[in-house]
Protein backbone atom coordinates (compact mmCIF):
# COMPACT_ATOMS: atom_id res chain seq x y z
CA UNK A 1 0.00 0.00 0.00
CA UNK A 2 1.31 3.43 -0.92
CA UNK A 3 2.18 5.93 1.77
CA UNK A 4 1.13 9.56 1.44
CA UNK A 5 4.44 10.70 -0.07
CA UNK A 6 4.27 8.01 -2.78
CA UNK A 7 0.66 8.88 -3.49
CA UNK A 8 1.45 12.59 -3.75
CA UNK A 9 4.35 11.94 -6.13
CA UNK A 10 2.20 9.65 -8.30
CA UNK A 11 -0.56 12.26 -8.58
CA UNK A 12 2.00 14.95 -9.45
CA UNK A 13 3.46 12.68 -12.12
CA UNK A 14 -0.01 11.97 -13.55
CA UNK A 15 -0.79 15.69 -13.71
CA UNK A 16 2.52 16.38 -15.46
CA UNK A 17 1.92 13.53 -17.89
CA UNK A 18 -1.43 14.95 -19.05
CA UNK A 19 -0.81 17.56 -21.77
CA UNK A 20 -4.13 19.32 -21.09
CA UNK A 21 -3.00 20.34 -17.59
CA UNK A 22 -0.54 23.04 -16.49
CA UNK A 23 0.76 20.98 -13.60
CA UNK A 24 3.06 23.77 -12.38
CA UNK A 25 -0.03 25.73 -11.28
CA UNK A 26 -1.44 22.92 -9.15
CA UNK A 27 -0.35 21.95 -5.65
CA UNK A 28 -0.95 18.43 -4.34
CA UNK A 29 -1.27 17.27 -0.75
CA UNK A 30 -1.95 13.71 0.45
CA UNK A 31 -3.26 12.60 3.83
CA UNK A 32 -4.43 9.07 4.61
CA UNK A 33 -5.20 8.45 0.94
CA UNK A 34 -7.14 11.71 0.49
CA UNK A 35 -5.72 13.98 -2.21
CA UNK A 36 -6.18 17.76 -2.15
CA UNK A 37 -5.66 19.73 -5.36
CA UNK A 38 -5.17 23.47 -4.90
CA UNK A 39 -4.06 26.44 -6.98
CA UNK A 40 -5.20 28.70 -9.79
CA UNK A 41 -5.96 27.42 -13.27
CA UNK A 42 -7.06 29.05 -16.50
CA UNK A 43 -10.24 27.11 -17.38
CA UNK A 44 -12.98 24.86 -16.05
CA UNK A 45 -11.90 22.22 -18.56
CA UNK A 46 -8.46 22.07 -16.94
CA UNK A 47 -10.06 21.76 -13.49
CA UNK A 48 -12.12 18.84 -14.75
CA UNK A 49 -9.09 17.15 -16.33
CA UNK A 50 -7.01 17.58 -13.16
CA UNK A 51 -9.67 15.87 -11.07
CA UNK A 52 -9.88 12.98 -13.54
CA UNK A 53 -6.07 12.66 -13.57
CA UNK A 54 -5.99 12.29 -9.79
CA UNK A 55 -8.74 9.65 -9.96
CA UNK A 56 -6.62 7.55 -12.31
CA UNK A 57 -3.91 7.07 -9.68
CA UNK A 58 -4.15 3.78 -7.82
CA UNK A 59 -4.51 4.21 -4.06
CA UNK A 60 -6.46 7.48 -4.11
CA UNK A 61 -9.46 7.11 -1.81
CA UNK A 62 -10.99 10.57 -2.15
CA UNK A 63 -10.23 13.92 -3.76
CA UNK A 64 -10.73 17.45 -2.49
CA UNK A 65 -10.74 19.95 -5.37
CA UNK A 66 -9.77 23.43 -4.18
CA UNK A 67 -8.83 24.80 -7.58
CA UNK A 68 -9.85 28.36 -8.50
CA UNK A 69 -10.63 29.10 -12.14
CA UNK A 70 -9.14 32.48 -13.05
CA UNK A 71 -9.78 33.22 -16.71
CA UNK A 72 -7.04 35.12 -18.55
CA UNK A 73 -8.12 38.31 -20.29
CA UNK A 74 -8.29 36.77 -23.75
CA UNK A 75 -10.59 34.00 -22.46
CA UNK A 76 -13.19 36.23 -20.84
CA UNK A 77 -16.61 36.32 -22.51
CA UNK A 78 -19.88 37.94 -21.49
CA UNK A 79 -22.77 35.69 -20.54
CA UNK A 80 -24.70 36.25 -23.75
CA UNK A 81 -21.72 35.08 -25.85
CA UNK A 82 -21.29 32.00 -23.66
CA UNK A 83 -25.01 31.18 -23.84
CA UNK A 84 -24.97 31.48 -27.64
CA UNK A 85 -21.87 29.29 -27.93
CA UNK A 86 -23.39 26.70 -25.59
CA UNK A 87 -26.62 26.65 -27.59
CA UNK A 88 -24.68 26.03 -30.80
CA UNK A 89 -22.55 23.34 -29.13
CA UNK A 90 -25.62 21.44 -27.96
CA UNK A 91 -27.34 21.74 -31.34
CA UNK A 92 -24.35 20.03 -32.99
CA UNK A 93 -24.58 16.95 -30.74
CA UNK A 94 -25.97 14.11 -32.82
CA UNK A 95 -27.48 12.19 -29.89
CA UNK A 96 -29.30 15.06 -28.15
CA UNK A 97 -33.00 15.67 -28.86
CA UNK A 98 -33.65 19.14 -30.22
CA UNK A 99 -34.59 21.73 -27.58
CA UNK A 100 -34.52 19.12 -24.79
CA UNK A 101 -31.93 21.02 -22.76
CA UNK A 102 -32.16 24.58 -21.45
CA UNK A 103 -29.18 26.81 -20.70
CA UNK A 104 -28.71 29.46 -18.03
CA UNK A 105 -25.44 31.41 -17.75
CA UNK A 106 -24.54 33.54 -14.74
CA UNK A 107 -21.09 35.15 -14.59
CA UNK A 108 -19.59 32.44 -16.75
CA UNK A 109 -21.25 29.58 -14.83
CA UNK A 110 -23.49 27.38 -16.98
CA UNK A 111 -26.53 25.55 -15.59
CA UNK A 112 -28.09 22.87 -17.79
CA UNK A 113 -31.69 21.76 -17.19
CA UNK A 114 -34.23 19.63 -19.04
CA UNK A 115 -34.83 15.90 -19.49
CA UNK A 116 -33.39 13.19 -21.74
CA UNK A 117 -33.88 9.43 -22.01
CA UNK A 118 -30.32 8.19 -21.40
CA UNK A 119 -27.46 8.99 -19.05
CA UNK A 120 -24.97 9.18 -21.93
CA UNK A 121 -27.07 12.02 -23.39
CA UNK A 122 -26.78 13.93 -20.12
CA UNK A 123 -23.01 13.38 -20.18
CA UNK A 124 -22.84 14.48 -23.82
CA UNK A 125 -24.54 17.76 -22.94
CA UNK A 126 -22.03 18.40 -20.16
CA UNK A 127 -19.06 17.52 -22.36
CA UNK A 128 -20.33 19.78 -25.14
CA UNK A 129 -20.19 22.93 -23.00
CA UNK A 130 -17.43 22.35 -20.44
CA UNK A 131 -14.61 23.15 -22.89
CA UNK A 132 -16.08 26.41 -24.19
CA UNK A 133 -13.94 29.54 -23.83
CA UNK A 134 -15.08 31.75 -20.93
CA UNK A 135 -16.77 28.99 -18.91
CA UNK A 136 -15.69 28.81 -15.27
CA UNK A 137 -18.12 26.13 -14.09
CA UNK A 138 -20.96 23.84 -15.17
CA UNK A 139 -23.90 22.48 -13.17
CA UNK A 140 -25.56 19.56 -14.95
CA UNK A 141 -29.15 19.40 -13.68
CA UNK A 142 -30.52 17.52 -16.68
CA UNK A 143 -32.80 14.71 -15.50
CA UNK A 144 -33.68 11.33 -16.99
CA UNK A 145 -37.08 10.07 -18.08
CA UNK A 146 -37.79 6.50 -16.94
CA UNK A 147 -38.19 4.14 -19.92
CA UNK A 148 -38.51 0.59 -18.63
CA UNK A 149 -39.41 -1.59 -15.67
CA UNK A 150 -36.50 -2.35 -13.36
CA UNK A 151 -37.71 -5.74 -12.19
CA UNK A 152 -35.20 -7.73 -14.29
CA UNK A 153 -32.17 -5.48 -14.69
CA UNK A 154 -30.19 -6.44 -11.56
CA UNK A 155 -28.78 -9.64 -13.08
CA UNK A 156 -27.89 -7.78 -16.28
CA UNK A 157 -25.88 -5.18 -14.36
CA UNK A 158 -23.99 -7.81 -12.36
CA UNK A 159 -23.23 -9.77 -15.56
CA UNK A 160 -21.94 -6.64 -17.31
CA UNK A 161 -19.64 -5.80 -14.40
CA UNK A 162 -18.29 -9.37 -14.39
CA UNK A 163 -17.54 -9.19 -18.13
CA UNK A 164 -15.52 -6.00 -17.85
CA UNK A 165 -13.92 -5.94 -14.38
CA UNK A 166 -10.69 -7.74 -13.53
CA UNK A 167 -11.65 -7.93 -9.85
CA UNK A 168 -14.31 -9.99 -8.13
CA UNK A 169 -17.67 -8.54 -9.21
CA UNK A 170 -19.44 -10.66 -6.61
CA UNK A 171 -18.22 -8.18 -3.99
CA UNK A 172 -20.38 -5.47 -5.59
CA UNK A 173 -23.99 -5.48 -4.44
CA UNK A 174 -26.69 -4.01 -6.68
CA UNK A 175 -29.97 -2.83 -5.18
CA UNK A 176 -32.82 -1.24 -7.16
CA UNK A 177 -35.47 1.05 -5.71
CA UNK A 178 -37.83 2.49 -8.30
CA UNK A 179 -35.56 4.17 -10.84
CA UNK A 180 -32.56 4.42 -8.49
CA UNK A 181 -29.67 1.96 -8.37
CA UNK A 182 -27.46 1.63 -5.28
CA UNK A 183 -24.01 0.05 -5.59
CA UNK A 184 -22.23 -1.13 -2.45
CA UNK A 185 -19.37 -3.45 -1.52
CA UNK A 186 -15.62 -3.40 -2.09
CA UNK A 187 -13.64 -2.58 -5.25
CA UNK A 188 -9.84 -2.66 -5.65
CA UNK A 189 -9.34 0.73 -7.32
CA UNK A 190 -10.95 3.86 -8.79
CA UNK A 191 -11.06 2.36 -12.29
CA UNK A 192 -13.30 -0.54 -11.32
CA UNK A 193 -15.39 1.75 -9.13
CA UNK A 194 -15.97 4.02 -12.14
CA UNK A 195 -16.63 0.97 -14.35
CA UNK A 196 -19.33 -0.31 -12.01
CA UNK A 197 -21.03 3.10 -11.94
CA UNK A 198 -20.79 3.49 -15.71
CA UNK A 199 -22.31 0.03 -16.20
CA UNK A 200 -25.22 0.89 -13.91
CA UNK A 201 -25.83 4.15 -15.77
CA UNK A 202 -26.10 2.24 -19.06
CA UNK A 203 -29.37 0.77 -17.89
CA UNK A 204 -32.14 2.68 -19.73
CA UNK A 205 -34.26 4.92 -17.54
CA UNK A 206 -31.97 5.00 -14.50
CA UNK A 207 -32.62 8.23 -12.62
CA UNK A 208 -29.80 8.00 -10.07
CA UNK A 209 -26.83 5.79 -9.25
CA UNK A 210 -25.93 5.90 -5.54
CA UNK A 211 -22.31 4.98 -4.91
CA UNK A 212 -21.79 3.34 -1.52
CA UNK A 213 -18.74 1.35 -2.67
CA UNK A 214 -15.47 1.41 -0.74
Amino acid sequence: MKNDLQLKNDVLAELQWDPSIEAAHIGVEARDGVITLAGRIASFAEKWDAERAAQRVDGVKAIVVALDVVLPGESKRDDSDIALAASHALSWQLFLPKDAIKIVVDKGFITLTGAVAWHYQREAAFDAVRNLVGVNGVSNQVTLKPLVSFSSVKADIVAAIERQASGDASKIAVDIHGSDITLSGEVPNWFERALAKKTAWRTPGVHAVIDNMT
